[in-house]
């Protein structure tokens, strides 16, 4: 059973609208009709399930993942690391964490990508791992470098890192993007303006994490990812919630 207390009602204003002017692309994303809840079925809620056996040695590892032999991923070398916890600040254990980014160049490694830097050879962009029963993770890579991109004249991406975070069912996903503390295209990026407070955008920046990091080696930024858990919106012809 639930603790007391353990239901929230969804702030709506946390999150930012569909639809904002100066993202462009928000105009072709917003939904063109009212948003409705759906109910999960059972095979939705207990499965597909992710055991310790599917995640390799190195695929939390993206400076070595997908080198060559005896090669490895051009850039800054950093260690993103943090907790996944509920909102009442418990671990979220066992929990399947994926990663994906551009290079050191600013670049993806995919077909539709045509922006002007290189592509590393030993940089395939993405990685996954579990939580700990503390609900700790950690990835190793090197740091994302800013792109511009097709809203306005000079609209230039901060660097980031993207997050897919499951929950106990494979259709429960939150996908996030995780930026860095002290980047000056932060200020300026349209998508993270979306964001209506600045506590909400703060809350996407990994801190710089000194003691974590590794002399000689490797720099390391901490970002907690919280999920609602079991919470759910408290909807008004549902009063126990979707």
């Amino acid at each position: 059973m639930p603790l007391k207390g353990e239901f929230y009602q969804r702030d709506r204003e946390w999150h930012p609208p569909a639809y904002t002017h100066d993202y462009k692309t928000s105009v072709a994303r917003s939904p063109q009709k009212s948003l409705i809840s759906l109910d999960q079925t059972v095979s939705e809620i207990t499965g597909p399930r992710f055991g310790h056996s599917d995640i390799a040695a190195l695929d939390n590892d993206l400076i070595y993942n997908y080198a060559g032999e005896g090669q490895s991923a051009i850039g800054e070398r950093i260690i993103l690391h943090g907790r996944v916890l509920d909102e009442n600040a418990r671990p979220v254990p066992n929990t399947l964490v994926e990663a994906w980014q551009a290079n050191a160049g600013g670049r993806y490694r995919h077909k539709k990508d045509t922006y002007l830097a290189p592509i590393d050879p030993n940089f395939g962009g993405c990685g996954r791992t579990l939580t700990d029963e503390n609900g700790y993770y950690f990835f190793r890579t090197v740091k994302p470098g800013a792109y511009p991109w097709r809203n306005w004249v000079n609209s230039w991406r901060p660097a980031h890192i993207h997050l897919s975070i499951f929950g106990t069912g494979f259709t429960q996903r939150l996908i996030t993007q995780c930026y860095f503390e002290g980047d000056p295209l932060l200020g300026k990026c349209p998508i993270v303006k979306t964001i209506p407070t600045q506590e909400g955008r703060d809350s996407l920046v990994a801190a710089l994490d000194m003691n974590a990091t590794i002399p000689l080696d490797t720099i390391a930024y901490k970002f907690d990812i919280v999920l609602r858990g079991r919470r759910s919106t408290l909807f008004e012809n549902r009063l126990e919630g979707n």
